[in-house]
Formats: structure tokens, sequence, C-alpha cells
């Protein structure tokens, strides 16, 4: 059913699980991305433009993007900063994409911001401001700004959704900008190469933002180069901030600048050393300490959830995921067999990543999640070289209680999605919790 067909919710019988079912009815965020930022705009507009209520710092880049805002945040926060933190997508429940002060938002506070976007939307569709209804990431991105501005905060950290130029996050006035590491994925929404994905994450500079700019392959970074030469945007990269030691471990590190600062970086993964010298310098820009960053935390991340046996959740939803995932798991749990619990999206180059990932494991669990988008498990198996040592199971409860029976001493992975993750996540954390 196309949003516009959609029936109004009747918002004085609005709970969080209606809301939800809502938000959901509006289509798959990504399968119905509409790319542009009119809707959006108007819709702001409608609103009062809450988005202009409190400074901001935007994010974009492909892999690290998260991490590196929920550093911000925290560091900020550490500040006595009262913030508010954006992110996408979710692992359970959308609230977990709308965090105030650290917290994410309560069920109350979510519907009540749906309620004013919807009633908004609603009443443009009726005049005629709006031909279809705001999307779903357009509708929660809206119910963010909403909340952020009714909740006072100082400041909020936003992560864009896809992409960045046409994204709907890029209507902020941020203060800096972070671009993460560029690489390939969503091919058919923001180009085939590097180059036309820079180009994208590119379009959230703004000439009165200085940006901060990681590490990037070379034709992205001179794309990025252009843009901001050509806006006259000031540059920070990573790199200025030279280090003279790491003491990485497996779930952390420890940075040495050359200039005697020490930063504790609280994620998993040589990946994150990255990320957290570009979080560092956003903070130092604002004039924030950047030691606060040792206060962050991401779940599903190179997440240890599980200590005997270990047990890890990764998204690895696309090949530099996937790179760095292995590159982890052969620094710090090769010495022991491995059990990788594998599902993934058929949009997403699977056999790309299952080449990566597959050749480490000695058993590998294929399942699929409760998804229009998930590849079938059966499917998962035909991408490995040796079928038989693959394992299918149609449901992720099946997968989990299989994996924790894994013989003692075994390392386990749960990887290849997000949606994985999140449907693994809380009954590895119930049982941990029992033992």
């Amino acid at each position: 059913m196309p949003p516009a067909a959609l029936k109004p919710p009747d918002l004085a019988l609005m709970d969080y699980r209606h809301a939800v079912h809502y938000l959901y009815s509006l289509g798959n965020e990504v399968q119905t991305a509409k790319l542009g930022l009119d809707r959006i705009r108007a819709l702001l507009a409608r609103l009062g433009n809450p988005h202009l209520a409190y400074r901001t710092v935007h994010a974009a880049g492909t892999n690290g993007k998260g991490s590196t805002c929920a550093m911000i945040e925290a560091g900020l926060r550490a500040a006595g900063l009262r913030t508010g933190l954006y992110t996408s997508p979710h692992l359970g429940e959308p609230t977990e994409r709308i965090r105030i002060a650290g917290r994410e938002a309560t069920e109350a506070q979510f519907v009540a911001a749906f309620a004013k976007v919807q009633d908004a939307a609603q009443a443009m569709l009726a005049s005629g401001e709006l031909e279809f209804h705001p999307t779903y990431f357009e509708t929660v991105t809206a119910m963010a700004f909403v909340l952020f501005r009714d909740e006072n905060i100082d400041i909020a950290v936003i992560e864009t959704g896809l992409g960045g130029r046409l994204d709907a996050t890029n209507v902020v006035r941020p203060e800096v900008c972070v671009i993460t590491p560029i690489d390939y994925d969503h091919q058919d929404l923001l180009g085939a190469t590097i180059e036309k994905i820079a180009a994208e994450k590119a379009g959230i500079l703004k000439p009165e933002a200085i940006a901060v700019i990681a590490n990037q392959r070379p034709e992205a970074r001179a794309v990025l180069l252009a843009q901001a030469d050509e806006l006259g945007v000031p540059l920070v990269f990573t790199s200025d901030w030279k280090l003279s030691a790491i003491d990485l471990r497996a779930e952390g590190a420890t940075l040495h600048t050359a200039a005697g600062l020490t930063l504790e970086c609280p994620l998993a993964g040589a990946h994150q050393v990255e990320n957290s010298l570009a979080a560092a310098i956003a903070l130092d820009l604002l004039h924030v300490p950047p030691q606060g960053i040792a206060r962050a935390h991401w779940p599903a991340r190179l997440e240890v959830v599980h200590r005997s046996p270990a047990i890890l959740l990764d998204g690895a939803h696309n090949p530099a995921g996937a790179q760095v995932l292995a590159a982890h798991l052969r620094q710090f749990y090769s010495e022991k067999p491995l059990t990788l619990v594998f599902a993934a999206m058929r949009d997403k180059p699977v056999a790309e990543i299952a080449e990566i990932l597959f050749p480490l494991a000695d058993t590998i669990l294929a399942t699929q999640v409760d998804n229009s988008r998930a590849m079938p498990a059966a499917q998962i198996q035909s991408l490995a070289p040796d079928p038989a040592r693959v394992t299918v199971l149609p449901t992720v409860p099946e997968t989990v209680a299989l994996a924790l029976a894994s013989p003692p001493g075994t390392t386990i992975v749960f990887a290849g999605s997000l949606y994985l993750a999140g449907a693994a996540r809380p009954l590895l954390t119930a049982q941990s919790r029992s033992e």
C-alpha cells in the first residue's frame, strides 16, 4: 500500500505499539527511500524548524559513522552538555535511534513526538502541501528533531542514514561535520564507483562547518578535497594527530598522541582507532576535552556479550566491515575453534562477505531473520566452499540455542547483518545474566 493511501492513525488512541506499527507500514527505510530534501524541509517548517533550535554535529561515511557519533556524544555528555544522539538503524526497538542525555527515548516520548509529526504530515497531505506521506526515515528524523527541541538539549550528534547529499538529516546546520571512511555500500542508490559514493557523502559539507576527514581511499579523498575547496570548507584530517603509540586490545585501545595526549577508546577493533581520532578531533574543535570518548558504548559492533564461551556480535554487512571483523578475529581469537553464525540481507554483496568470513570458521550456522529482505539460509549454505560443514537453521532462537551448545573453548561470532545482531542480542544477554 503506498504511503499516501495509508489510513491515518487515530492519534487519540495512539500508544507505542500502534505508533511503531504505523511507521513500519510506511515500508522498509532502504527499499522505500525517496532521496531528496523537499519533503523533510516542508515538514520541519510546519513543525517550527526544530532542527535549528540547538547546535549540531553531522556525520557521514560508509562504516564507523555510528561508532564515531557515539564517541562524540559521550564526550559532549562527559563535559556536562545535555545531548541528543540520532542514529540508524536500530537493533531491537526504534526508540534506540533517539537518545537524550545518554538515554534511549522512552515509549511516552516516542509517542508524543510521533503524534506531533503525524499531525503535521496529515494536515499537509490534506492541504496538498505534501503529495506523499513522509517516508519511515523522514518521519523518525523529524521526530528526533522535535524531541530534541522539546527536551531542551544543548547539542545534537546526527548520523546520516543513507549517503549524505540527499539524506533527510542533511537539513541541519552543523558546527562540525565528520566523514568517516568511505567504501562500497548501497551502490544501487549512491553510485557504482567510490567517486560517486564519495560525492554523495561530501554533500554534508557546509561552508560554515569545519570538517573532520578520516583516512580515505585516494579516489574518495580527491572528491572530498575538491568539494571542500569549492565550498571553502576548512578541513582537519585524522592524520594531523600523530600517534606515538597504540595499545590495541581485544576490547578497546589506548592511544598516545605525539602531542602527549592519552585517549582511551572503549570500542573493539583496529578500525576504531581511526574513529576515535575523528571523534576526539571533533570534540577538540568544539572546545570539549576529548577524553570523554572513553564513556562511549556502541552495541553489536565487535561487542562481547558472553565470555565463556566467548560470543561476539558484529553487523559486518558489507565487505569493508567483513574485512575489519576478519582482521580482529585473526588477531585476538585465532587460537580457539570458531563458530560463525551468519545471516544476511539478499540485497547485500553476500557472496563477497561470505568469501571473507567463511574460511575463518570451523563451523558455520546459517540462519535467516524475520525480514522480507532476508536471504534464505539454504542459499547462504550454497555459498560455502564446503556446504557440508554448514548447518541450516530456520530461526534465530534455534540458532542461538545451538551456538550456545558449542564445545567449551569455542569462540562464537554472530555476523552478516545488524538485523541478526538485533534478534540475537536479547537472547544472548539474557543468557549471560542468568549465568
